[in-house]
């Protein structure tokens, strides 16, 4: 299950399927990396009213909108290539593999909404640059 973090986490925090070891040279590390995801979730969270249901971590919106668009894929597509790599995984900032994604395509049609494609298109571009 997610659960959002206070600290930044590194590739050695995460526990990948079948205890293996993420790779520190995947685009997907590189990218977590090169992110400010604490000034993207300021900026995201300006987005919501006070009070009312919690929502899901900026970086999930935003990791799943880069994923989303480097990939043309669909709002199920981005759910089941989430549910199938820890890199992605990782990428959205959870804590270790698991097949049980804590959100539904209808979760990343509202990302979609909320998050324009001019504003993801520099971090898929510096994705691009990693290959």
């Amino acid at each position: 299950m997610y659960r959002a973090r206070e600290k930044q986490m590194s590739i050695y925090d995460y526990l990948p399927p079948y205890h293996g070891e993420l790779c520190n040279a995947n685009r997907w590390v590189r990218l977590a990396a090169a992110i400010d995801w604490d000034g993207f979730e300021k900026a995201y969270s300006a987005l919501f009213a006070p009070g009312g249901k919690v929502a899901l971590p900026a970086r999930v919106a935003l990791g799943c909108r880069i994923i989303q668009l480097h990939y043309a894929a669909s709002d199920r597509e981005v759910v089941a290539l989430v549910q199938e790599s820890p890199y992605l995984q990782y990428f959205l900032g959870f804590e270790s593999f698991t097949d049980a994604v804590p959100f539904s395509s209808r979760t990343v049609a509202r990302f979609r909404a909320r998050i324009p494609d001019k504003a993801v298109r520099p971090a898929v571009r510096l994705l691009r640059s990693f290959q």
